[in-house]
């Protein structure tokens, strides 16, 4: 090795000891008589310092022509600082210098390589290898790191075989769009790369591996967001011979084990309710507990009043924000500009301060006399001090407003925590989704989900509400994973196809494999994914999931640093058999 030791390992213990540093100038200080270089690893910082009368002329002016970045080995001994800094685990000592070579240069970065940076994310994304030096990246990439270890500790002792499946497969029409590999064997015929390896662990369970697992990448052809990559990672998982309790009680485990591991956090058991308790409470499918302001309907007490608004709604319903009634009229304005933006859909917002004095004060008071305003703050569970914030109009969109509403001033208030942890599981998803367009059902999570089995009668009568024998997984109102009790019998599994308008050809083109391989001793199944690059930005209480991740995409889909997706010649498109210029037929 050219070093002896790190840059984050020494302390004051080794006072005496000759060793040799290598790592990239973090700064450069020139003192006159003394320069200071602060020496980096991916281990931490080291002090190198250079003082006349005791070091080498030449390098005290060698030392000085050091430049950000410059990849240097320094050799010295270790002694005690003057001034210490209590900031940096080494801040006791550093290295007087008795040898110094520069093992390269560097150009001066575009941007600042420290904790606050001054480049933004698309100049950071282009110098990618640049970004994770800074420790903040580097730490996210440690924790990455350290979850996948965990993850297959805890997996392995559960019994749990980790298998890789193919990422040459075949398309299919459900789900997101596919990414698509041309052949250059099969000449017009084209794999997809897998958007999960859903029916592949499936076969594994009527192969009789009975738990399976994979860490694995997975890729879908859609747009992005801050929590959403073309390519991401999941924690795939199935087991046979199981119920849906059985698969919540393991992965509730696997969850607690890597909190307990990780960040040293015991958690409770986790909470349970249904997607309609979860619509009809908080107007969202991953509800963030961490807080209350549960909503309460209000049609009996406010329609009928002469209030065109609430008269006309098919769902008047609103959120107490306790101790707001001081909120003054700018703020006031501010939360009605909110709901008004064209993302959340409100039309308007009314609102209810219930003073100290124990009078009301609202927006529709030419409507609502104190009593009526007393009635909604008393089926609100509020009290002198509250603010009532209501919305009106088409049940589902109000909700989703509403659900919006109370996430920011859950914000506003301090109430999301990220060092609050509030875990659930969301139970009995409908099954199937109508979807106006293509004037059809479509699987709610995906066609191999299985019906409760309480509600199987009714895909033939009332599919629109049967419910499905699946489940989320909600950390902090972040779906972290999710999965489902899955269909393990030929005929239900043709009836579900069926019921999502496939015709007896298109499923057995599509799924045929599957279905013919159920009818040779399938067991009862089922299993869950978690998304491993959010599930590691859950664990460090981060929205975004790119700085987990080593060389992400941008919101368009690019990787900014080596220009790619990129053109190809056309001699690897006619290999192909591809003609670009050629017209489509349709």
């Amino acid at each position: 090795m050219l070093r002896t030791h790190t840059c984050g390992e020494l302390r004051i213990d080794h006072a005496g000891n000759q060793v040799v540093l290598t790592g990239w100038v973090q700064k450069q200080r020139d003192k006159g008589g003394i320069v200071y270089i602060d020496l980096r690893d991916r281990y931490g910082i080291t002090q190198l310092i250079f003082e006349e009368g005791v070091t080498d002329p030449a390098l005290i002016e060698k030392a000085k022509n050091v430049g950000r970045e410059f990849v240097l080995s320094a050799k010295g001994e270790v002694v005690e600082r003057y001034s210490k800094n209590d900031k940096i685990p080494t801040g006791e000592i550093e290295i007087r210098v008795s040898e110094l070579a520069v093992l390269n240069v560097s150009k001066t970065p575009p941007f600042t390589i420290e904790e606050e940076t001054d480049g933004g994310e698309d100049l950071r994304m282009q110098y990618r290898y640049l970004d994770i030096r800074r420790e903040a990246v580097r730490k996210k990439l440690e924790l990455r790191h350290l979850m996948m270890q965990k993850v297959r500790e805890y997996l392995t002792g559960e019994k749990f075989i980790e298998v890789e499946t193919p990422y040459l497969i075949k398309s299919t029409p459900e789900g997101a769009r596919d990414f698509i590999v041309p052949s250059r064997m099969n000449e017009g015929e084209f794999y997809a790369l897998p958007q999960s390896p859903q029916t592949f662990k499936q076969l594994l369970m009527v192969a009789g591996l009975d738990r399976y697992y994979q860490i694995v990448k997975c890729f879908r052809d859609e747009d992005l967001r801050a929590d959403r990559q073309p390519e991401f990672t999941q924690i795939d998982c199935e087991m046979a011979f199981v119920e849906q309790e059985d698969v919540l009680n393991m992965f509730e485990g696997m969850t607690k084990f890597l909190y307990k591991e990780i960040r040293q956090i015991e958690l409770e058991d986790f909470k349970r309710i249904s997607y309609q308790e979860a619509m009809e409470k908080y107007g969202s499918d991953k509800p963030d507990l961490r807080f209350g302001m549960e909503f309460i309907e209000l049609n009996e007490l406010a329609q009928g009043k002469g209030f065109g608004v609430f008269d006309s709604a098919e769902l008047v319903v609103g959120i107490n924000a306790s101790g707001c009634a001081e909120y003054s009229r700018k703020q006031l304005d501010a939360l009605t500009d909110f709901v008004k933006k064209p993302q959340i859909g409100a039309k308007g917002l009314v609102y209810v301060k219930w003073n100290e004095d124990k009078s009301f004060k609202s927006s529709v008071d030419k409507f609502f006399d104190q009593a009526a305003l007393e009635a909604w703050g008393e089926k609100m569970n509020a009290k002198p001090g509250d603010l009532l914030l209501i919305l009106a109009g088409e049940k589902d969109q109000t909700r989703k407003a509403l659900n919006e509403l109370r996430l920011e001033m859950g914000e506003r208030l301090g109430l999301r925590d990220k060092n609050n942890v509030v875990p659930l599981w969301v139970l009995d998803f409908p099954l199937l989704e109508w979807d106006e367009d293509t004037q059809r059902y479509h699987a709610m999570h995906h066609p191999f989900t299985s019906a409760k089995p309480e509600d199987v009668d009714k895909l033939d009568s009332d599919p629109g509400n049967v419910r499905a024998n699946a489940y989320d997984l909600v950390i902090n109102g972040v779906e972290a994973g999710g999965g489902s009790i899955r269909i393990h019998d030929r005929e239900l599994q043709a009836k579900m196809f069926k019921t999502l308008g496939f015709s007896k050809e298109e499923a057995e083109d599509q799924f045929g494999f599957l279905m013919g391989a159920f009818e040779y001793g399938a067991p009862p199944h089922g299993g869950i994914a978690f998304g491993f690059d959010r599930m590691c930005a859950i664990m460090a209480g981060e929205e975004s999931i790119r700085d987990f991740i080593a060389f992400p995409k941008n919101n368009s889909g690019r990787d900014t640093m080596i220009d790619s997706p990129s053109k190809i010649s056309s001699e690897q498109l006619a290999e192909l058999g591809i003609d670009l210029n050629q017209k489509s037929n349709s």
